[in-house]
């Protein structure tokens, strides 16, 4: 899903653009607190990695100013600051989770995703439509008990769908949310719903990914 990493140092904000998209997410950067301000304003986030020591404005008054906005998207909370009050002082003031560096990546991506879950309305553990499932702690995707392997980017496509199951979705929308872009050519966007149908549909005989006609593709929430 997509992230917006707020990172002053560069090197590391870029390893970290890397290695989310490795792991199919959409990121997007900022390198203050002004930019991260705004961005995590007027984007729309799934989660937000935020650097406590940042230029301009701090990790502690972005996320505060955030919260008095009344935007709830989970904040995590990445920096050097490893005392336990420069902890206490980031989640008293709303962030979701804290995480010192140097850090485990294999812990972020995990508590990432787990951030991602902890609203059960809005982003169950498991996603259901019908009898297809996606799991995107495990990265499984199943039919029917059958399951069915999909690459990186096809994973991608379908949580995002999933997560928006019967509702009708743009080519700039899947664009934004899944290719962190809207430079690339829109064919993309048929070509792997293509690869989805002959992955989770034709083989089933199902018809859950449906192309919308002038408006974009929906998912539909009971299998198809």
């Amino acid at each position: 899903m997509r992230v917006l990493v707020v990172e002053d140092e560069r090197r590391m904000a870029a390893a970290l653009q890397r290695g989310l998209q490795a792991e199919g997410f959409a990121v997007d950067l900022a390198h203050d607190g002004e930019e991260g301000l705004h961005a995590a304003r007027h984007g729309d986030y799934d989660v937000v990695v935020l650097d406590i020591m940042l230029p301009k404005l701090s990790g502690y008054n972005v996320c505060k100013q955030l919260r008095a906005e009344e935007n709830w998207v989970p904040i995590l909370m990445l920096s050097a600051k490893d005392g336990e009050y420069d902890m206490a002082d980031g989640l008293d003031l709303g962030a979701d989770d804290y995480l010192t560096k140097p850090f485990s990546y294999v812990v972020l991506v995990a508590r990432l995703r787990a951030l991602m879950r902890r609203d059960a309305g809005r982003r169950p553990s498991v996603l259901l439509a019908g009898d297809l499932s996606l799991d995107p702690a495990r990265r499984r995707v199943e039919r029917g008990g059958t399951a069915i392997e999909l690459t990186p980017r096809e994973f991608a496509l379908l949580e995002y769908l999933m997560r928006r199951r019967d509702e009708v979705v743009s080519k700039s929308e899947i664009l934004e949310h899944v290719w962190d872009t809207f430079d690339t050519d829109p064919n993309v966007v048929e070509v792997y719903v293509g690869y989805l149908r002959r992955k989770i549909d034709a083989p089933f005989g199902r018809n859950a990914l449906q192309t919308v006609r002038g408006a974009g593709y929906r998912l539909a929430g009971d299998g198809g």
